[in-house]
């Protein structure tokens, strides 16, 4: 219990080091396609949370699945409003006439 303790620790860093180092270094023009990248791969995170809620067995685990759905759902869901905001951006100002 204790080592895949310490596992998932030392994922969750790499993996946190990794996004830091990624986001870093992408040009500032391309972060509207990163971020629908993003909310894609975060609504595949949102299933696997939801597969992991349905195999929990204990209340604690399942409380832990419901966070975890509401969290990923809300932010994919909050991801693809942020886009559709900055894609507004780039419409032309022709169709408001």
């Amino acid at each position: 219990m204790m080592i895949e303790g310490f596992t998932a620790l030392y994922i969750f860093m790499l993996s946190a080091v990794a996004g830091y180092e990624v986001i870093s270094r992408v040009p500032v023009i391309l972060h509207t396609p990163l971020m629908s990248g993003s909310n894609f791969i975060h609504g595949i995170v949102v299933v696997g949370a939801m597969i992991a809620l349905g195999h929990a067995q204990t209340p604690m685990e399942q409380l832990i699945g419901f966070i975890a759905v509401l969290l990923g759902a809300g932010n994919a869901v909050g991801g693809y409003v942020v886009t559709e905001r900055m894609l507004d951006m780039f419409k032309s100002s022709k169709d408001e006439g």
